[in-house]
This record gives C-alpha cells, sequence and structure tokens, in this order.
C-alpha cells in the first residue's frame, strides 16, 4: 500500500495543487482516466470546505490530504483542525426544531451543505465525520485492472 500525504495552509489558492498532485496519484494508482476529472472535482471541493472551515474558525493548522493506493481502491482522506458538532448539537440540530421550520441555516452552513451534496455526487464511496477536534471526509475509487502484456 503507497500513501502520499500533503499538508497545506488553509488558503484558497492550494486547492488548486491538491485537487492536481491528487489527479497526478490517482492516475499513477491506475484509477480509469474517465474518472479523474470527478477525483479533481471531489477533491477541490473537500479541500475548498476544509480551507473555509479553518478560515471561519480561525484554525491555522494545515489542511490534510492523504492519498492511499490499496490493491482494488485508490481512497483520499482530506481532514480539517475545525471544531465540528458536538453530538448534543447534532441531536439538536436533528430534532424537532428543524423539522417544524425552526431556524434557517446560516449562509456558511448551507454552502458547506452544498459541497458535500456535491461530493456526493461525484463518488459513490464517501464518508463524512466530524467531531470537536475537526472533520475528515473519506473518498475512494476502483482501480483498473493492470493490463496484462501479450
Amino acid at each position: 500500500m503507497a500513501t502520499v500525504e500533503l499538508l497545506f495552509s488553509a488558503l484558497p489558492e492550494h486547492v488548486r495543487t491538491a485537487r492536481l498532485v491528487a489527479a497526478a496519484v490517482a492516475r499513477r494508482a491506475g484509477v480509469d482516466e474517465a474518472v479523474l476529472d470527478e477525483v479533481r472535482l471531489a477533491v477541490g471541493e473537500a479541500c475548498s470546505r476544509a480551507v473555509g472551515l479553518h478560515i471561519s474558525n480561525e484554525v491555522t493548522t494545515p489542511v490534510r490530504v492523504t492519498l492511499i493506493e490499496d490493491e482494488k481502491k485508490f481512497s483520499i482522506e482530506v481532514g480539517d483542525d475545525a471544531p465540528g458538532p458536538t453530538p448534543e448539537a447534532l441531536a439538536a440540530a436533528n430534532g424537532s426544531e428543524r423539522a417544524a421550520g425552526g431556524p434557517e441555516e446560516s449562509g456558511a452552513d448551507s454552502e458547506d451543505d452544498m459541497g458535500l451534496a456535491v461530493i456526493s455526487g461525484l463518488v459513490d464511496d464517501v464518508e463524512v465525520t466530524a467531531d470537536e477536534r475537526g472533520g475528515l471526509i473519506r473518498m475512494s475509487w476502483p482501480i483498473a485492472p493492470a493490463a496484462v502484456a501479450p
């Protein structure tokens, strides 16, 4: 299993670099060429989300991107150190207040939801986790079997 780790300052201009590195490593790992645009877009959305969370929460640590090549799949993890919702806040957000037409989401929350929706539309295998220490988006794509030379 090969792993590439990328750390970058939470600045929007670094997202492009993360996208390019992810696409290059995905290509080398054997991800189908037809899927590379999806990889680029998903990584761009995940990194933009992490950068936005770092900026809005005044977090100074770098955004983490881990690219993992396994035998059958290529995975990307994008991590942030922005404090996520506590279990109590999640329970309250999913409670009756919002369902009953309670407070509207803030602009940042709806932007965050939109980014996650885009990622979910691009990637079949995606997992999003968050807690008081930060968040992590895990995405993976199948690796095309290596062509056998005649």
